[in-house]
């Protein structure tokens, strides 16, 4: 009998600390205290699986400094990580960063289906009892079709199932234990095995049921996996922003291996040595956040999903406003994240980069009125009707991944949709300037760039002419918005009318 330890973080997004960046108070998370607890020795394994340099406001002030090593290298590099892989978010900021993360990190990055950075593919670890490890990395393709073009130039990023099952049959004969680090989640109900996605985005249900790796760790979707058996292989995956991590025990025997683990919560300590540019950077990122840029006429507060579904919602209202402003689009299209802080009266970059959390730019492009209805009949399927009649959010937005985000709001038309209706015809009428929109009518509309691609089942983009692509992300547009304006009216747009 041999044994096996596995530490395993993902979708870290760049919370180093202990704290919660929306208010700056202590929160008892962040990878530095969860890699205080680990416990290193020559039969454990330490490993990240991606979406690790983007996504907190750590990670987006530190991307512009000039810094000699990347400052979540260096906290990796303080938990004594083994392996790593790519997550979609860790392109955001282009070649040249994450090649930066890449150089910093100790250590070895596995993503087979990424060629043109200096990765790995996949490793045979032997370990101190003499197991065999093979590991093999790899990230969703689905990057090819979110990333900025430029970001992409020069890689290849190929289909992670043909990477992962060549990475298997290699290690065939070779290693006791195979593990696949996969950044992407499920298609499929882990209870029932139906299907839940028609896309390839997330492919972890068929690696399980077509290939034969022992462990297989996931991220991508948040979704908390503390550990089962899939088509007989033993899956988990953690949340994000390193609010935990996974311990995951192994024992080789010659019947089989066996695993079990489980979600360990970090105390909120951590080691300082070592870390003193990190922490400079912590220091100026607090100082930052704490910054005013400008005044609005209101506070702008998150209400329920529902309710900011059916009657709309002062921040959405300010992010159209900002959006007409920088493009002058005739419609503008914008989503909230799963969690947002809202803005208060007096808006701190604390505010802004708290509730407008991604890094996306804008897109313009050319929609006609046919196109527009299906675009709105995707949006009009965010809510269905319980028992009683009443409007919920859709398992369509909370299974297998909690997706709010993909419900869009939509500022310079109205639109009118009956919930008692199947999806896709729900749409009854919509209207530009109080006069109904016909097929052939044509629109410039604005959004962010993710959603410009066609992601979260909006497909319809893909077919649509780009007008304009916009360099500034929408945070820094939104800090440039306050800073000219100083004292700012929220205008309040009309909204559409569900019928229930």
């Amino acid at each position: 009998m041999k044994n096996l330890r596995v530490y395993f973080t993902s979708d870290t997004h760049g919370y180093l600390f202990p704290v919660d960046y929306a208010t700056g108070n202590f929160s008892q998370a962040g990878m530095l205290s969860c890699t205080h607890d680990y416990k290193k020795d020559g039969n454990t394994l330490i490993i990240d699986g991606g979406d690790t340099i983007q996504g907190s406001p750590f990670t987006l002030y530190s991307h512009k400094l000039n810094l000699e090593q990347h400052p979540v290298g260096v906290a990796l590099n303080k938990g004594q990580y083994d392996y790593i892989t790519l997550g979609n978010h860790d392109f955001n900021y282009g070649q040249d960063h994450l090649k930066h993360y890449l150089k910093t990190v100790n250590a070895t990055c596995l993503c087979a289906n990424v060629s043109g950075l200096p990765i790995g593919t996949s490793e045979i670890k032997v370990l101190e009892n003499g197991l065999r490890i093979g590991i093999v990395g790899v990230v969703t393709d689905y990057v090819n079709l979110w990333e900025r073009p430029q970001h992409l130039e020069n890689l290849e990023i190929s289909d992670p199932y043909v990477a992962a099952k060549s990475a298997l049959q290699s290690f065939e004969g070779q290693v006791d234990v195979s593990i696949c680090i996969y950044h992407g989640g499920f298609e499929c109900d882990l209870l029932t095995d139906e299907p839940l996605a028609t896309s390839n985005e997330n492919i972890a249900s068929r690696i399980c049921r077509e290939l034969d790796f022992d462990l297989l760790l996931t991220g991508h979707q948040h979704m908390p996996i503390e550990g089962q058996l899939l088509h007989g292989t033993y899956i988990v995956q953690p949340q994000n922003a390193a609010k935990h991590y996974l311990c995951i025990d192994g024992v080789v025997e010659e019947s089989g291996i066996t695993f079990t683990s489980s979600f360990k919560t970090p105390t909120g300590i951590y080691d300082k040595e070592g870390l003193v540019t990190v922490l400079e950077v912590e220091d100026e990122v607090q100082k930052w956040l704490d910054a005013p840029v400008g005044y609005l006429d209101q506070p702008l507060i998150p209400q329920d999903k529902v309710d900011m579904a059916l009657e709309g919602s002062s921040i959405v209202d300010f992010f159209h406003q900002i959006q007409f402003a920088a493009t002058g689009a005739q419609i503008s299209c914008t989503s909230l994240a799963n969690d947002v802080k809202g803005f208060n009266q007096q808006v701190t970059v604390r505010d802004v980069v708290s509730t407008y959390v991604y890094p996306n730019t804008l897109c313009v492009v050319e929609v006609n009125g046919k196109q527009l209805k299906e675009i709105l009949e995707r949006t009009a399927s965010y809510l269905d009707l319980d028992e009683n009649g009443k409007p919920m959010v859709s398992n369509r937005f909370l299974v297998p991944k909690v997706e709010h985000y993909n419900y869009d709001f939509f500022a310079g038309i109205t639109y009118i949709a009956d919930l008692r209706k199947p999806v896709g015809e729900r749409v009854l009428e919509i209207c530009r300037e109080n006069k109904p929109v016909a097929e052939t009518d044509i629109f410039t509309l604005c959004m962010n760039n993710y959603r410009s691609t066609g992601a979260g089942g909006y497909e319809v983009y893909k077919t649509c002419p780009v007008v304009e692509e916009g360099q500034i992300e929408m945070s820094e547009l939104i800090i440039n918005y306050l800073a000219e304006n100083k004292q700012v009216t929220v205008k309040r747009y009309p909204q559409p009318k569900f019928i229930y």
